[in-house]
């Protein structure tokens, strides 16, 4: 009997045990809890044709994660970044972000493409994770839902700046318009672009389209050699854009085309040589060596020293402030769940990144200022103009 009773009490408090700790794991979500850890997705490619923005933002998230860590981590936890490589492949990037968030992510930085990032959008807003992509500037993103926010210059804001510029300072008036049809990116920056260009009182004399991968663009440069122009106007990445460039060369057109950041990478002047040089870059980042100062002298400098004394450019600096605006956002909330940090997110203000200062509006936009205009000199990207944004 004695043996009896003892196994009923020890049954009892096994009982109330499990009670408790189901009580107390109600509090707090699997993703929040987390071990010691609090863990960042990197969503990007780092091998393909997308590779460049895919590597260096990854290389400006780990030295955020690195800064954080060895200043005592995010509410006593220190950062983790699970890496996802989409070998730039869109069709990739959703079984990415899926695997992603079955390995207990807080938040996913990423993509820095806005095709792609939409993709990965519409799995982590039913999923409730936080998406930040370092790159997309087209349009369509945020308005996916109240997890989804990015950290660049928009192409709605910076195209109509520099379309300005060109008419203005350059004295462009006649330009022809080169999209990459079926990429999001490229017609969403046409669209932006087309109006602008309309303003300033640019005339379009020539519309061409090509495919993202196609190597060969002698059909359309033959087209456009028919025709009077002051530059080109190109809205796809870099890859095409230096070999579109070459082909003019090659055909004895001497305009310079002018895009957004899909055409910023190291692969344009190096794949692209001489027929590239003098085109233009605008960007939410560049080094401007010679009014760089507090965070972003001291991250342009921690860069140089991790990179053979290379210059960073947007892509590692907004991965840098992605992840410095989440762990920040936790600080706020106390709490590392999506569901609690993301309101925290939402109101960012006048903060203080190393690509300036960011404020979220009401639609969770970032509102930034500069547009850094570069120019390709040799085989670097040298800042041509800095144009403030005009309300």
């Amino acid at each position: 009997m004695k043996k009896n009773r003892y196994l009923l009490v020890l049954v009892a408090l096994l009982a109330l045990a499990l009670m408790a700790a189901g009580c107390g794991g109600a509090k707090e979500t699997p993703k929040a809890a987390g071990g010691d850890t609090i863990k960042i997705g990197f969503l990007g490619g780092l091998t393909g044709g997308h590779a460049h923005y895919g590597i260096e933002t990854l290389k400006g998230m780990q030295m955020a994660v690195d800064d954080i860590n060895s200043a005592g981590g995010v509410n006593g936890k220190k950062l983790e970044i699970v890496q996802g490589d989409h070998g730039s492949n869109s069709s990739e990037a959703a079984n990415v972000t899926q695997k992603l968030i079955t390995q207990k992510v807080s938040a996913i930085v990423g993509d820095p493409t806005t095709g792609i990032t939409k993709s990965a959008a519409q799995i982590c807003q039913p999923a409730k994770v936080v998406l930040l992509s370092a790159g997309a500037v087209g349009p369509g993103v945020v308005e996916i839902g109240d997890y989804i926010y990015r950290d660049t210059l928009l192409d709605a804001v910076a195209a109509p700046a520099v379309t300005r510029y060109l008419a203005e300072d350059l004295k462009w008036k006649k330009v022809a318009l080169v999209t990459t049809t079926g990429l999001s990116y490229s017609e969403g920056l046409t669209s932006i672009f087309k109006p602008a260009l309309a303003k300033y009182g640019m005339e379009i004399v020539a519309e061409q389209s090509i495919m993202e991968k196609d190597t060969n663009f002698s059909a359309q440069v033959t087209a456009l050699s028919q025709k009077q122009f002051d530059g080109v106007i190109f809205t796809g990445y870099y890859t095409e854009g230096a070999l579109f460039m070459k082909e003019m060369r090659k055909q004895g057109l001497n305009q310079v085309m002018a895009g957004g950041d899909g055409l910023l990478g190291k692969e344009l002047y190096e794949l692209g040589e001489n027929a590239v040089q003098g085109s233009m870059v605008y960007a939410g980042f560049a080094v401007d060596t010679q009014n760089a100062t507090g965070k972003t002298k001291e991250f342009i400098e921690k860069y140089k020293a991790k990179n053979n004394n290379a210059l960073p450019d947007m892509f590692p600096a907004q991965g840098y402030d992605a992840v410095m605006l989440l762990a920040d956002a936790m600080k706020a909330a106390n709490s590392s769940d999506p569901t609690v940090f993301k309101d925290k997110l939402a109101q960012t203000k006048d903060w203080q990144g190393v690509t300036g200062t960011i404020t979220f509006d009401e639609k969770r936009e970032p509102i930034k200022s500069p547009v850094y205009l570069q120019e390709v000199k040799g085989q670097a990207f040298a800042v041509k103009s800095v144009i403030p944004i005009t309300q």
